[in-house]
């Protein structure tokens, strides 16, 4: 959910908001701590960061992509997701669509 959110939020130029805790409370202009523009995605974490925060020993042996990048991957991926549950929803309706003309 909170990636989708973040993936909204980018598509509408809207400014980011990520992380847990103290780290939700990020300004417009970027990471609270550094006052840095928020460049990268912490896969692990699910978190933007900044490139000092990324460089930082609690994120530095993590997996980082661009933000554009993780939003097109996440973007891929809840598509993926969608269309896996729209299939199932298909699936069940022309199921239960059967039954109810076998009871009839």
């Amino acid at each position: 959910a909170r990636l989708l959110e973040i993936a909204r939020r980018l598509s509408r130029g809207e400014a980011v908001r990520a992380g847990l805790g103290e780290e939700e409370e990020e300004e417009e202009e970027g990471c609270q701590r550094h006052r840095e523009p928020l460049e990268v995605f912490c896969k692990e974490d699910a978190a933007l960061l900044c490139a000092i925060c990324r460089e930082s020993r609690a994120h530095r042996a993590h997996t980082v992509l661009p933000v554009p990048e993780a939003v097109r991957e996440y973007q891929e991926q809840i598509q993926a997701r969608l269309q896996t549950l729209k299939d199932d929803r298909d699936k069940l309706l022309q199921f239960r669509e059967a039954e109810m003309r076998r009871n009839w």
